[in-house]
């Protein structure tokens, strides 16, 4: 499914976030989670870098997805080649917080301090969060497959949706 211009500002927006470098269970977690919310009709917003970051990217462009990454450097072009729109911001680790800001919902796929500082903004500005053999701590539901995060996400969309909370 393609993402349709018109509807942009009101398409979903899912978080990925994860490590730089992560096991094959965690690049194959992150490949069919891309892969998942780009069929879903959702944005991928993540850190635009290597590991889980470019896996779940590269899975979402070849399912017709769209893919913003939020930059920890200066340079658009530091981007993996999947990132659709590159958004340099010259914060290093303090970009993560634009991360979540940026997302909706966010999936955690394995990660260390890196991730686990997202996973903290994700709680401080109340995002529900997903994880995927990530920290387990409070805050983050904790699910064994993509396709069980995608079934709780557009649960939770639906369910907000009839609240009026979007």
């Amino acid at each position: 499914m393609s993402i349709d211009i018109s509807t942009l500002s009101t398409t979903k927006r899912i978080g990925i976030i994860g490590g730089n470098l992560p096991d094959s269970i965690a690049l194959k977690n992150a490949a069919r989670m891309g892969e998942l919310i780009a069929r879903n009709g959702y944005i991928l917003v993540n850190g635009g870098m290597r590991g889980v970051m470019e896996a779940s990217a590269k899975a979402a462009k070849s399912a017709q997805g769209l893919v913003i990454a939020i930059l920890p450097g200066k340079q658009k072009d530091e981007a993996n080649p999947y990132v659709d729109i590159a958004i340099p911001t010259g914060l290093g680790y303090m970009r993560n917080a634009l991360v979540v800001l940026n997302s909706d919902v966010l999936v955690a796929i394995d990660g260390h301090y890196g991730t686990l500082s997202e996973i903290a903004y994700s709680q401080i500005y109340a995002k529900k969060t997903f994880g995927l053999n990530t920290w387990d701590i409070k805050g983050v539901i904790a699910l064994e497959t993509p396709e069980a995060v995608i079934e709780h996400i557009n649960q939770y969309f639906t369910e907000n949706r009839t609240k009026n909370l979007f």
